[in-house]
């Protein structure tokens, strides 16, 4: 969708960031702190202690998550990409490539699935979430609803999901999930609004308190799209006002921050902006945003890689990695895991050994650069080709 002009939003609901009011300016703030009451906060209660268990394993050393979440219809596009149809034996078989990959279990800790992927099983009949158990990789599901128009916005989304939100997850719950993902945007050509930050803000909180009162750790994830022709300093004012909000709205739902792992963008500039940025800049600009932003309690930075190529996302992750950091960094990566071994397989039986061994080599990759390790010797061309689609939708 295009974004309207500036000129059309009057209202105050919808100034931008960065405008002349800021949303973290709000009129008559200085009085509502005084006169707030002061409360106990409430904690997670029953899973505390295996909520901070899990969100540790998935942060472990060297290990990151590999995120096959995409719905049935995105799914479909990577299958059509390759001449498949878009069945549910063809995602199955696919999806029994990624999850049965001997060896997988020692650099991906966690895999975030869709909710046809929770409940399927191998074609031999042996459940997706027991062949990660056996691989000590913590299954994960997906349990937003999608974006749709969020209204009085500049063009804006809010992410719908919370109907329902509690008695579905904790089904997951049963079914061997332990963590979770919500998605939800921030786009910076379309302001973005102060609207459409708060109620990106506020619907992470809600759904992260709700995920962990059910066992499941939340990943808090509002992404900033790499859409328009900013440069990387206006990405690092978004990033920090939009983290600003989130935990702002984390900490007033009373979400337990060791029991939580973000997926945040990498700073970058936007991805049609004139001058690239190196992987040294952008680690520079991400862990300033990170450090101005993030409390140390929270334990894992798992990145999207956004659309960048996979040897990109590496790079990147690596650069982030040449010195200690308080919380775990590391990766939540789709595409830059998959694209390689999509093309590898081919929808071809004869294919799974070789696509599998394509796998191994982008997530040791990873692990590497995990650990500020990883050298791009050797990487084949259509690991460094971008991925970037203009407005992206799983």
């Amino acid at each position: 969708m295009a974004c309207v002009s500036f000129a059309k939003l009057n209202a105050a609901s919808s100034q931008w960031i960065g405008g002349q009011q800021s949303f973290a300016q709000r009129p008559g703030s200085s009085t509502r702190l005084a006169t707030r009451r002061v409360s106990v906060p409430i904690r997670a209660g029953a899973y505390t202690d295996e909520l901070i268990q899990t969100a540790k394993a998935i942060a472990s050393p060297g290990r990151g998550i590999l995120a096959i979440d995409e719905s049935n219809a995105t799914c479909g596009k990577r299958l059509s990409s390759i001449g498949l149809d878009n069945t549910e034996p063809n995602r199955q078989a696919y999806r029994q490539l990624l999850l049965t990959t001997p060896g997988l279990g020692e650099y991906i800790s966690g895999a975030i699935l869709f909710e046809e992927t929770l409940y399927q099983s191998t074609i031999g009949g042996k459940k997706f979430v027991d062949c990660l158990r056996e691989q000590k990789i913590v299954p994960g599901i997906k349990v937003d609803k999608g974006l749709v128009p969020l209204p009085g916005s500049n063009n804006e989304s809010w992410c719908q999901g919370l109907d329902g939100l509690s008695s579905r997850s904790a089904e997951y719950y049963k079914q061997g999930a332990r963590f979770a993902k919500w998605r939800t945007v921030v786009s910076i050509p379309c302001g973005p609004s102060a609207l459409a930050v708060k109620e990106a803000a506020w619907g992470l909180a809600r759904y992260a308190a709700i995920s962990q009162d059910n066992g499941l750790v939340p990943i808090v994830e509002p992404e900033i799209l790499l859409d328009g022709d900013h440069p990387i300093e206006r990405t690092l004012e978004v990033a920090e006002k939009v983290w600003a909000e989130v935990f702002y709205y984390l900490a007033e739902n009373n979400v337990m921050f060791e029991g939580i792992l973000l997926k945040p963008s990498m700073v970058t500039p936007g991805a049609e902006h004139k001058e690239k940025a190196s992987p040294d800049t952008i680690a520079k600009y991400t862990l300033t945003m990170l450090r101005r932003r993030v409390p140390p309690a929270v334990p894992g930075i798992m990145f999207l890689s956004g659309g960048q190529s996979e040897v990109e996302a590496t790079l990147n992750l690596n650069a982030m990695n040449q010195s200690p950091n308080p919380w775990h960094v590391s990766f939540s990566y789709a595409r830059a895991l998959q694209n390689t071994v999509l093309k590898t397989w081919q929808g071809r039986p004869e294919n799974v050994e070789a696509a599998q061994t394509a796998l191994l080599v982008r997530a040791k990759a990873n692990s590497l650069a995990q650990l500020g390790k990883y050298a791009a010797e050797g990487e084949s061309e259509e690991a460094k080709k971008g991925m970037f689609v203009e407005g992206y939708t799983y």
